[in-house]
């Protein structure tokens, strides 16, 4: 230290010091308190919903809904409000109750026995489990995509029901179409499926008139996707090998008043097509090929 000369510097520094501080003050506590009470100054005021907030007032105006919010619960159902019958040809108890589905019926045209007990492979696979297999497969797929499906029967009855009460449950429904699933029971060595059409008939209670053009629409629809889905080839032991064949023996079919066809999807009698009907995973193939016939159709 020399001569003793700091300290007199030292008290005039914190003179001036406490001068600019004095200054200063006053000017940082009115910067605070416009910083605190200016919009958006304070991440507290965003927390708790005031002026600087983003979330929308009680009052504000809600935002308009996405297009997808108000969209109607039906979309991707192509087939919202339409009645299908699926008719699973024949009945699993029909052989327990003989005398009862060998009565005769009238089916418009003349009179026919109320139901048959069908075919079956050579394994002794029943053509009319076959069917319900198949018709359950239809039935799925078709209400995945919106449509109302009734059966005629589910393997729930003693017997049948006839053929013309077939009928009458699909004209009942108001179907806007009807499938009848079968297999048949030809030579063996012939092969395919094919789909059975209503032909025009009047008399008595049968009149399909007014059915003909639109069955065979379905049909030619459930030919094409019934042929792509299984891999299998139209019959060319009947209907000239076009898969289709109309019939008018038939009172599921003379007695219809909705759009209605019979679809043979193979012929039990033959160990290939045998092998096929026989295996779960073409009878699923059947039943997603009958569905979307169905849905083309109802699509048109």
């Amino acid at each position: 230290m020399s001569n003793g000369s700091f300290p007199p510097e030292s008290g005039r520094r914190g003179g001036t010091l406490a001068i600019v501080l004095a200054a200063l003050i006053p000017a940082c506590c009115v910067a605070f308190w416009l910083l605190s009470s200016s919009p958006g100054g304070s991440k507290d005021d965003d927390a708790d919903g005031g002026s600087g907030s983003t979330a929308p007032s009680a009052s504000s105006p809600s935002p308009s809904p996405s297009p997808s919010a108000t969209a109607s619960p039906a979309s991707g159902k192509p087939l919202q409000g339409k009645v299908v019958v699926i008719d699973p040809g024949h009945n699993p108890h029909n052989r327990d109750h003989p005398s009862q589905i060998a009565r005769l019926v009238d089916i418009g045209t003349n009179e026919k026995e109320c139901d048959t007990t069908g075919t079956a492979t050579n394994s002794g696979y029943a053509e009319a489990s076959f069917t319900l297999d198949v018709a359950r497969r239809v039935r799925t797929a078709l209400e995945a995509r919106g449509a109302t499906v009734r059966f005629t029967q589910d393997g729930d009855r003693p017997y049948g029901p006839c053929v013309d009460e077939r009928a009458e449950i699909g004209n009942t429904a108001h179907a806007d179409a009807v499938v009848s699933v079968h297999a048949d029971g030809a030579a063996a060595g012939q092969r395919g499926f094919h789909v059975i059409l209503p032909k025009s008939v009047r008399g008595g209670g049968a009149d399909t008139s007014a059915i003909t053009a639109p069955s065979r629409l379905l049909g030619e629809r459930l030919r094409s996707r019934f042929a792509k889905a299984t891999g299998s080839e139209p019959a060319q032991y009947i209907g000239d090998g076009s898969g289709l064949d109309v019939r008018g023996d038939l009172g599921g079919l003379n007695l219809s008043t909705v759009p209605k066809v019979f679809i043979e999807c193979g012929n039990m009698r033959d160990p290939q097509d045998a092998a096929e009907l026989t295996d779960a995973a073409w009878r699923e193939r059947a039943g997603h090929g009958i569905a979307q016939g169905i849905t083309d159709f109802l699509n048109e």
